[in-house]
């Protein structure tokens, strides 16, 4: 049965209303351990406001679907998402299996086993039919899932899914494990937590394709999991530049529409760089990128900030965790400036700053940055104290002139 469907009531719109659909498949385990727990995924994504999903003020109804054993029933509910006239927003994840005697793809349902799988699971072709025949509005599909042993070689050998290419007006995105992926902890998985994370830190709201790639490259994905669309299709993308929130100065008509008019966000292909290897490449595209925003709207500004966040993620993916510490800290610093220091963003700047502070090697780097770092966290209000604790702990061994203890307590 779904668990609920939550509406914005009002009755405002009729004719526009957009539509959010979730659905938590079957979960996908191995030996007892969990891979990817759908229901834990669709239940913080449903705490998401349907705006924010959907990118738009539109009203939207949100549908929620999980224990779901009946492939018909969910097809009723994706074909009544899909009439919807407004923006759509479709999210599924869970297993990914196949029919051993037909070779085809099929959601798993609850309840699915492999000998079940032709009348308890829900066709791939049927979610690629409905979808191809939708004539609404804005129309994106986010997918979590985990290919078992019999569904990994129909989308591993492939790099794809089958069909997507098929959906011109649909924009789908996510990503699919294969079976030998390791076990997580029943959980949120780290690519749907990365999605709702930068919808809810992002000082303007992304374009899915830029949520997408920041999702793919901060979630920590094992090696071979297949990312949807790949690294080179994203950077063939191009993605508009928003409109900053907070400029310096208030610009006046003709300066607004130059500040957002034929300027391309790099976001996309710099982390399809940083996915590919090719972080000299990312680095100073970010660079030249932060130049010109530093240009326009100052080195303090909340644009400018963000652009070392992004070099900050970049870095720690090429593994200079020095320069990742640093950018986080001027990032947690300059914002504490202007915001206060409960924020969410404060806080996620001051936790990365941690994060790849534990992870600096290098003596004389690690008690530079140090000192700094524990300032920072002495000024927030921590939801865990141990973090403070162990950096504190961390910062005593490396002033320790007479030992050696391993940088990591």
């Amino acid at each position: 049965m779904g668990f609920g469907d939550v509406s914005d009531g009002g009755g405002r719109g009729q004719a526009s209303r957009g539509h959010v659909l979730l659905l938590a498949a079957d979960a996908a385990v191995r030996r007892g351990r969990v891979l990817v727990a759908p229901g834990a995924n669709v239940a913080v994504l449903a705490m998401v406001p349907a705006d924010v999903l959907l990118g738009c003020g539109s009203p939207a109804d949100t549908v929620c679907l999980e224990g779901m054993r009946d492939p018909n029933t969910v097809l009723a509910r994706l074909r009544a998402a899909v009439a919807a006239t407004g923006p759509l927003f479709v999210y599924v994840s869970g297993r990914l299996t196949a029919d051993r005697r037909g070779r085809r793809l099929f959601v798993a349902l609850a309840g699915t086993t492999a000998g079940s799988v032709r009348y308890t699971s829900l066709p791939w072709e049927w979610l690629v039919g409905e979808l191809r025949s939708r004539t609404g509005g804005v129309t994106t599909v986010v997918v979590d899932l985990v290919a078992d042993k019999e569904a990994w070689p129909l989308v591993g050998e492939s790099g794809t899914l089958p069909g997507l290419a098929e959906l011109a007006a649909v924009q789908v995105f996510g990503v699919v494990c294969g079976p030998d992926v390791p076990a997580g902890d029943g959980g949120v998985s780290g690519y749907t937590r990365q999605w709702i994370d930068q919808l809810r830190r992002a000082p303007v709201r992304p374009s899915d394709v830029e949520v997408h790639v920041l999702a793919a490259g901060s979630a920590g994905l094992a090696p071979g999991t297949l990312v949807v669309p790949s690294a080179r299709e994203l950077e063939m993308r191009r993605v508009p530049a928003p409109v900053p929130l907070h400029p310096r100065r208030e610009p006046g008509p003709v300066a607004a529409v130059k500040a957002g008019e034929a300027e391309e966000d790099p976001r996309a292909r710099l982390h399809a760089l940083a996915l590919e290897g090719r972080h000299g490449e990312a680095d100073a595209l970010a660079r030249a990128w932060e130049r010109g925003v530093v240009e326009r709207w100052g080195r303090a500004s909340a644009e400018a900030v963000r652009c070392a966040e992004i070099r900050a993620d970049l870095a720690r993916m090429a593994g200079d965790f020095v320069s990742a510490t640093r950018l986080w800290l001027y990032a947690g610093r300059a914002r504490l400036e202007w915001q206060g220091a409960d924020t969410a963003e404060v806080c996620d700047a001051a936790a990365g700053a941690l994060y790849c502070w534990t992870q600096v090697k290098d003596r004389a780097g690690a008690l530079e940055a140090g000192p700094e770092l524990v300032g920072l966290l002495r000024t927030l209000p921590l939801p865990d104290p141990g973090h403070l604790r162990l950096a504190e702990r961390r910062l005593e061994t490396l002033r320790a002139p007479d030992r050696t203890a391993a940088l990591n307590p």
